[in-house]
């Protein structure tokens, strides 16, 4: 786990982008913040932090990640004023409309989360987006939506003990293969690194299972001002550490 000062840190390094983490997750925290420092709506800030979204999928694509995942809209973000779910809920629409040009990127979309509390329409525009970009390969988009870590596990563990019960699996089959085969992330690497901005240091319910041997780098800078460079430092922060899994 590592803490960033970028106000104390003024060398621009540059990692090896030939040996970058296959699968990085970032928690996008501080578009409240940010507009608050400005006297802004929150909207505001949230229109800011999915431009940087959107250019760091760019990037993420370009330098060679595999694995994107981010947690936009976490299942105890419905307890905000609905003014600002509203708001959030409506970019998400712009989003999936035009899909970052999925196409021109070659990106696969995938949605983490339950889906049935969002809008009719919303769920309609997932499912085309999901189905048309399921033949691309450069990059894997994970948008984890109305996601909880814990809601994610607990749902496995109902779906294999439904099998159980209905005789397609033995208590003794049951192992770590098994619940990960019912995350909403199966087949998909684990993420190496997981960044957070804004200063908070925490996880909040993200990829609880997935993230057991994840390396964690905070930064002190608020998401709407994530910048390129930022993410570089975060990577060759990954690079230098050594990577034991429970071992020496």
């Amino acid at each position: 786990m590592a803490w960033f000062n970028l106000k104390k840190s003024k060398v621009l390094l540059r990692p090896d982008f030939e040996h970058l983490p296959a699968h990085v997750a970032f928690i996008m925290d501080g578009n409240g913040r940010w507009a608050k420092k400005r006297r802004l709506p929150r909207s505001a800030g949230h229109q800011k932090g999915a431009q940087v979204f959107r250019d760091m999928v760019r990037y993420c694509k370009d330098i060679g990640i595999k694995y994107m995942t981010v947690y936009a809209f976490s299942t105890e973000n419905w307890k905000r004023p609905q003014q600002e779910v509203d708001s959030i809920m409506d970019l998400l629409r712009s989003y999936l409309k035009d899909a970052f040009d999925y196409r021109e990127e070659e990106v696969r979309v995938k949605i983490l989360g339950d889906k049935a509390p969002l809008a009719p329409d919303i769920i309609a525009l997932i499912d085309k987006l999901e189905a048309d970009s399921a033949q691309y390969d450069k990059m894997i988009l994970n948008i984890a939506l109305n996601y909880g870590g814990r809601a994610e596990i607990m749902q496995a563990v109902q779906q294999i003990a439904g099998e159980v019960a209905a005789g397609r699996l033995t208590p003794e089959q049951v192992d770590e293969t098994v619940l990960e085969e019912h995350l909403y992330t199966a087949g998909q690497p684990d993420p190496d690194l997981i960044i957070r901005p804004s200063g908070e240091q925490r996880l909040s319910n993200f990829l609880m299972w997935q993230s057991a041997y994840s390396e964690l780098v905070f930064m002190d800078v608020l998401w709407p001002d994530f910048r390129r460079h930022h993410l570089d430092r975060a990577l060759l922060e990954y690079q230098n550490r050594n990577r034991r899994f429970g071992g020496v």
